[in-house]
This record gives C-alpha cells, structure tokens and sequence, in this order.
C-alpha cells in the first residue's frame, strides 16, 4: 500500500483543504465525503498490508490492517460519517476541522504498527478533540477543556515514557502484546488505563463530554474510549488484573447514574459502565473473549452515539438536558423518542437488538472460563444498565411529567443520522453474523440460544418490575437540580487548596534558609560543582532514551501542577 493512501491522511487532508471551501451545504457535503473516502481506501486494502518507515535507524510500522484493527477503524469511520451527517447544520469551522482531526487520528493511531506512530496519533486525538468542547466558547467550557487536554497530554507523556523504558529493556517499538514483567509495559497500560478511564483515573470523562457542544459530544463519545480499549486488546489481551478492574468499572458508575440529573452526564457514567464490560472481555483474553470486545465495541459505538444523539436532539430545541425540567416530549418529538428508545433498547441488550448479541459473548466467554463471581457482577451491572440508560433516559426526557414543552422535531439532518443508526443498531441484533465475520477471530456463536434469550429477559423483566416499584414507592432517587460529587473534587478543590499551601509553606522555609544558612548553600553549591563538573561522576554524555524519558517526567510533573491549578 502506498503511504499516501494511508485514510488517517484523507482526514488530514481533509481538516487542512477544508476552511478554504465556501460555508454552507457545499462544505457540508465535503465533510461526508472526506469519511466515504477514508471508507473506500480502508475496505480496498487487504489483510496483511504493512507501510513501514525508517526513523534514526530504527523501522517503524506506519500502517498495519489486520482483523483486529480492521473492526475498529471500520467503526471508526462509520460512526465519522454518522456524526458529521448529524452535525450537517452546524457552520463553525472549528467543530469542523476538529471533528475531521480527530476522527483521522483516531483511525492512525488504530493503524499504527509501533509505539511511536500510536504517540503521534495518541496525542492527535488529545489536541484535535479539546477543539469540541472549547468550541462551546464558554468559560466553564474553555476551564473543562483545559483539564481534560491535561489529562489527555497525560496519557501520551506516561506512554511516551513506557516506550522509551520498553525499548531500552527489550529493544524492541514493536506495539503488539505486552508482558507485565518490566516498567515500561506497566507505563503503556496506565497510559492506555488514563484514556479508557479506569476507576479513579475517570472523571475527565464526566467532566468534559457534557461540556461539549450539542454535535462534539457525539463525535466525542465514539473515539477517545473506544481506541483505548482497541489498544488494550492490541497489548494486555488475557491480563489478569484486567478483570477486577474491569468489573469494577462496571459497578461504580451505576449508582452516579441513578442518583444524576444531566442526561449527558448520566450516558458518560452509563459509557464507563459499558466499557467495563469490554475490559473484562480484554482480561479473560480468549479468542470468544476478544471477539466479544471487538463486537461490543462496534455496537457500543452506534448506540452510545444514537442515545448522544437523541439527548443532543432534545438539548438543541430546548436548551437542557436536564431531566427535572424534561418530560411530555413524545408529544411534539415523536421520531426523536423512537430513535431514543432504541438505542435505550440496544444499550439494555434486547433480543433483536445490537448489544445484545454482542455483550452476550462477554459473559459467555467469562462463564466458561470459570469467572463466576465476575458474570455474576456483570449480569448485575446489565440491570443496572437497563435502569439508567433503558429506562431512565427515554422515560424522564420523553415521558414522566409533563414539562409543558412543545418543542418541534428535530431537524432533518439529525433525524436521518439518528434512522441510519437506529437501522443499524436493529440490523446487527437480527443479522449478527454480518458483524461476527469481520471479528478479529473466526466465530463459532449463537446468541440466540433459548437460555440466552430467556435469561436475558428474565433480567430485563424483573429490572423493569423493580424500577416500576421504587418509582411509586418514592423510592427512587428524584430527578432534582444538584450537583453530584465524584472523585475529580480531589484534584478540582482540595488539590489546588493543598498545593497552595504546600507552596506557602515551602516558599517560607526557602525565605528562611537563604537568610540564615548562606554558608550551607555555598558548600551545598560547591558539591554540586563537584559532582556535575567536569570531573563529575555525572558529567559524561547521557543516552538519548534517557533524556527523552526524563523529559517527559519533567512534563507530567508540569501538567499535574497545573491540572491542580485549574479551577
């Protein structure tokens, strides 16, 4: 394959050419073609087809299609086409080009071969993406997006200092499976752990997805995640600690999800919950396993988006997203309440419906592989599901009270994107085999076997009858205006309220040891000259590695400061 029909820089291209064409449907129709393109060039290249580089004397893979990556950067550029199509009506040149960036670095980084192409466009994704929320042009969005860059930029210095450390101990960029037995490949899985959000390390999901413009929060939700959960399967697949985490991830996020009011906050704690499901299937790391994170994967992509989309849909005709002052939509919004519902339906696992046939593969895959007590916790986590994201969203946006609102339906562009995803989420749960021929391993499953489908509604059947229940009882939490608190409040008020007095604190003692100890500093410097001088033991010349890794702890230390700092 030649290098220049690499897609990634068909969206580049794209993103550059672009402000030079006239605003309006001519640049609209621009942007949907740039992802046809991209689709095209991918589904012509064959399995196998490698684009390698020569970089100081070490070759480098630029371009690597094989089953694996093949799924995600399909899916990747579907859900490019579906996002720009909705976001037709928009005319902000910076939405524009970073929705483009980032899409084609995302489908790069999915197609890098070695660890420093995956840093290039590891870090693409960062700067394009932080375009979407600042492009909201708010101060709460511009502080937000600086967080969430700082987190992002993060991720790409902790995998830039594994790769270095990596290299140096087996000598090898090769970004392919990882053994936890040396530093660099435990720094590659935190990096990879920051941008798939694992618990602790997950609040800048909540935080900036929301604080997103109506349109960037869909393009948002389809990439960052979902490439981290690629390159987890590229290089932790059968990682044991990857299974408490990723069970975790399931569990945590549903509580957060009851009790919120934001739609779009609740869908981001409903995405952590999704993903948790896909690192537990990395985890348990057979071929079922694998296959069932990719198919997941694929199908959280289209109903995560169809449910951004018809909250998105609501927001943009009526200004919240809030689920206190929604209700009584169905009325005026009726194919914008479809679209909802099933995407409502496919998150929850109906049969006939995408997720079900997908997420099912998971379970089967921890269940014969003996992890009992983990299918037991997904299969909680799958009501929980069904109660926050099934139920929930569909029923306070649509249904509930009634608010009183009679806004009209969604305009058209967006209407027709949520339709072709909506198709696609139905088509995926009853053809399932058209998805499961393109997984990264050949499949040997039937989702609908009557065990499956019994048990599944079994479980939606008794969820539904449970929420039913703690509705009329009050037990349910009520959709209120607040202000829920989760673990960012650490790094958001007490971490610049420690840090500053920390600083206080030392600046005092600095203040008080150059008055009255000036003869300690000067033998102190005079050691030093001693040590770094040119008789010094650490005056020779270091490798470049190590300065390339001492620079980037110099430069997360740098954006940990100010992370703290940031209001």
């Amino acid at each position: 394959m030649s290098e220049w029909l690499h897609p990634a820089l068909i969206y580049l291209a794209g993103a550059a050419l672009l402000p030079f064409v006239p605003n309006g449907k001519l640049r609209a129709f621009a942007l949907l073609l740039v992802p046809l393109i991209g689709t095209a060039l991918l589904l012509t290249t064959p399995y196998g087809t490698t684009t390698e580089y020569n970089l100081f004397g070490e070759t480098l893979t630029a371009f690597r299609l094989d089953r694996l990556s093949f799924v995600f950067s399909l899916i990747f550029s579907v859900a490019a086409f579906l996002s720009l199509l909705y976001a037709w009506h928009v005319r902000d040149t910076m939405q524009q080009v970073a929705a483009l960036a980032y899409s084609g670095s995302a489908i790069g980084a999915v197609l890098a071969g070695d660890l420093i192409t995956l840093f290039v466009w590891w870090e693409g994704t960062a700067i394009a993406s932080v375009f979407l929320i600042w492009a909201r042009r708010t101060e709460g969005s511009y502080h937000t997006g600086m967080r969430y860059l700082i987190i992002q930029i993060a991720s790409g210095v902790v995998l830039l200092a594994g790769a270095v450390v990596h290299y140096r101990e087996t000598g090898s960029l090769a970004f392919d499976a990882f053994s936890l037995d040396g530093t660099g490949a435990w720094l590659i899985l935190l990096a990879f752990g920051i941008k798939c959000a694992f618990p602790l390390l997950h609040n800048w999901l909540q935080d900036s997805y929301p604080a997103a413009t109506i349109t960037g929060t869909v393009v948002l939700s389809a990439f960052t995640t979902k490439l981290a959960i690629y390159a987890l399967a590229r290089g932790f697949a059968g990682t044991d600690i990857l299974i408490p985490i990723g069970a975790t991830m399931t569990l945590f996020p549903i509580f957060f999800a009851v009790i919120e009011n934001d739609l779009r906050r609740v869908l981001t704690y409903s995405l952590n919950n999704q993903l948790g499901f896909m690192v537990v299937g990395i985890g348990v790391g057979s071929e079922l396993a694998i296959n069932g994170t990719a198919a997941h994967a694929f199908s959280h992509i289209l109903y995560k988006s169809l449910l951004f989309m018809s909250v998105g849909a609501v927001l943009f005709r009526t200004g919240t997203a809030k689920g206190s002052d929604l209700g009584g939509l169905y009325k005026t919004m009726p194919y914008t309440m479809i679209f909802c519902v099933i995407g409502a339906a496919s998150i929850s696992a109906f049969p006939l419906f995408s997720g079900f046939i997908s997420k099912s593969m998971i379970l089967s895959a921890a269940a014969k592989d003996g992890h009992f007590v983990v299918w037991m916790i997904l299969l909680f986590a799958s009501a929980g599901v069904f109660h926050h994201s099934g139920i929930k969203i569909p029923y306070f946006a649509f249904f509930a009270h009634d608010s009183g609102k009679r806004p009209a339906e969604a305009p058209w562009n967006m209407l027709l994107a949520m339709g072709l995803t909506a198709f696609l989420c139905i088509a995926i749960g009853v053809w399932p085999n058209a998805l499961y021929g393109i997984l990264p391993f050949d499949v040997k499953y039937n989702p609908y076997t009557t065990t499956h489908v019994i048990t599944q509604f079994q479980l939606l059947f008794f969820s539904a009858i449970a929420f039913g229940t703690l509705m009329r009882t009050g037990i349910y939490p009520p959709e209120l205006l607040s202000i829920n608190l989760d673990t960012d409040w650490t790094y958001r008020k007490i971490a610049p309220a420690v840090s500053g007095f920390v600083i206080m604190l030392v600046s005092a003692i600095w203040e008080e040891l150059k008055r009255g100890v000036s003869f300690g500093l000067s033998a102190g410097l005079s050691a030093l000259a001693d040590t770094f001088g040119p008789k010094g033991r650490f005056a020779g010349v270091q490798p470049t590695g190590t300065m390339v890794l001492w620079l980037a702890i110099l430069l997360g230390a740098a954006l940990a400061v100010n992370l703290f700092n940031i209001s």
